[in-house]
């Protein structure tokens, strides 16, 4: 009886020397732990500040809008203290009038709006298009990035050779190629559409005898006032990703008229101005009414 009593003592020494040392332990690694915790409340203190800053900011410049848009009637903008406050909001003003500047070249030089799809297997593309700084139609496409990347959907017409372009430069390497030169495509056919729409409002004695979907074929029929016939001109765009024509062909009951160095360089004119303008130009002539 004796041993084991001994025993049961010696083992609750021991469970005792265990505890104690787990506790040890703990306590050790306990400052490691406060360490890490007063960085993150740190961090997140300096990331609350931040925003706080931001939000009194963009307050500030609200409050101040509409005294600045009063002083720009007044004229009085040149008379505003360089140092003060509200120069320094004014200039913070500009630079966002920058930005958003920048941000819309951005668009009209080729840059593209894309959220994700599918969480994240896959991305749609908004490829907008504009002549002459009208924005027109917006197209979007979406393309799955894994496991390769491939067309899925999209809103691009017909005849535009969407899948001839995706193995031309090669979707898997050349995304941001493939998207230009589709780009290409779409700001060509919307700027041809957006010429033909303006030679309708524009000049009504000129009748549009013939147009195709892709607007590449362009038939027009003149009224020249000096020989009182009538003439056909038809303008081939060959290059899709341009909106000047390739080819001009003029056709009359006057065989003459074609060759005649006036209407020859009417025909140079028209394959190197868009034709709403170049129609101007030869209606001011008088070779058309």
């Amino acid at each position: 009886m004796e041993g084991v009593s001994t025993r049961g003592v010696l083992s609750h020494l021991s469970l005792l020397e265990d505890q104690a040392s787990s506790r040890g332990s703990r306590v050790l690694q306990q400052p490691c732990r406060v360490k890490e915790l007063k960085a993150k409340v740190e961090a997140l203190t300096s990331q609350r500040d931040q925003l706080k800053a931001e939000i009194q900011t963009h307050k500030n410049l609200q409050k101040l809008r509409p005294s600045v848009d009063k002083r720009r009637v007044a004229g009085e903008e040149e008379d505003m203290d360089v140092d003060s406050e509200s120069s320094e909001l004014l200039r913070l003003m500009a630079r966002h009038s920058e930005l958003s500047d920048l941000l819309h070249a951005h668009h009209l030089i080729g840059g593209y709006d894309v959220i994700k799809t599918r969480q994240g297997k896959g991305m749609c593309f908004s490829l907008a298009t504009a002549y002459e700084g009208i924005y027109l139609d917006t197209y979007n496409l979406e393309i799955d990035l894994k496991p390769k990347v491939r067309i899925t959907r999209h809103n691009i017409p017909p005849f535009i050779p969407l899948n001839n372009l995706a193995e031309q430069s090669d979707l898997q390497t050349g995304l941001r190629a493939f998207l230009d030169t589709v780009s290409q495509h779409l700001n060509a056919f919307a700027g041809r559409k957006q010429q033909l729409q303006l030679v309708k409002e524009q000049h009504k004695s000129v009748e549009v005898m013939e147009s195709n979907l892709l607007c590449s074929i362009l038939v027009l029929m003149f009224t020249v006032p000096k020989e009182k016939t009538h003439m056909l001109c038809t303008l081939e765009y060959t290059n899709h990703t341009r909106c000047l024509p390739t080819r001009v062909h003029l056709e009359s009951e006057d065989k003459r008229l074609p060759d005649a160095p006036q209407w020859k360089k009417n025909c140079s004119l028209l394959t190197e101005v868009p034709v709403h303008r170049a129609l101007t130009a030869i209606r001011k002539s008088r070779d058309i009414v």
